[in-house]
């Protein structure tokens, strides 16, 4: 499928790179406000695709970055980003969240040209699940969109275990991805790129019971003050280390909140 919703011959298949993080979508109660304040902090350009006129596919220079909603119909729920792991079989792979208490919220359903499932982790952390094409250039997706998606839990090596059985990680199938620890956080690459992190904070300290699970999506900036200084003039928040830094964490007029981090700092 096309950033556009299209089909594309050169598409990639889940099948071909299942684990991977492959997709991240937005839902909201304002999809007009939304389309406004990522064009201003992100210089995002919306597109309209055959998921529908609810939902919009944001690209960057022709590259496909992410995808947002309406919220209407999926209750009222806060705002919130969500990443997308691509999967062989999703039937299968809910069977196995559920065999190792993870929960369902949605799905599995049709979204051709693939099908999708909402599910959240035993630790509550919510996460998404897509069978079928991805979206057309999603090597540059890959590399140019979210620099990784972060998992933060109380407990990085459990829940890097529950990834690993629901999503394959670590198999001796050489599609799947590579698990490995590094500077305190579990490490996830696909093809050798570093695509995901679980972090729970240091690896002799106690698992923290105040930490909410969850996952944090991570955009690529030149400027991450000037995105910090345009979500706070177009109704957001924006919370920085200090000056100079490489990240600041965000908040979209609808409560949604995400990264963005410096480009070549990830």
């Amino acid at each position: 499928m096309k950033s556009d919703g299209t089909l594309d011959r050169a598409v990639v298949s889940s099948h071909s790179v299942f684990g991977a993080p492959c997709w991240v979508s937005l839902a909201t109660r304002d999809l007009r406000a939304a389309q406004d304040f990522y064009h201003a902090v992100l210089g995002w350009e919306w597109h309209t695709g055959r998921l529908g006129r609810e939902y919009r596919f944001a690209r960057v220079n022709g590259v496909p970055v992410a995808g947002v909603s309406a919220m209407s119909g999926i209750g009222e729920r806060m705002a919130t980003w969500t990443p997308y792991f691509a999967v062989a079989s999703a039937d299968e792979t809910v069977s196995r969240s559920q065999e190792r208490g993870g929960t369902t919220a949605v799905g599995p359903i049709s979204f051709p040209p693939g099908r999708a499932a909402l599910l959240a982790d035993r630790d509550g952390a919510v996460f998404g699940i897509w069978e079928g094409e991805l979206v057309a250039g999603w090597e540059e997706w890959r590399r140019a969109a979210p620099v990784f998606v972060r998992l933060h839990t109380r407990d990085a090596f459990d829940a890097a275990i529950f990834y690993a059985e629901v999503l394959e990680w670590a198999s001796s199938d050489p599609r799947s991805c590579e698990v490995r620890y590094e500077d305190n956080e579990v490490v996830l690459r696909s093809r050798g790129d570093v695509v995901a992190r679980i972090h729970s904070g240091a690896v002799e300290a106690a698992p923290d019971p105040t930490i909410r699970p969850h996952w944090q999506i991570h955009f690529t900036v030149d400027d991450v003050e000037a995105a910090a200084r345009a979500a706070r003039a177009h109704g957001g928040t924006a919370h920085q280390q200090g000056l100079g830094s490489t990240e600041a964490i965000l908040t979209d007029p609808d409560g949604a909140h995400f990264t963005v981090t410096c480009k070549g700092a990830g």
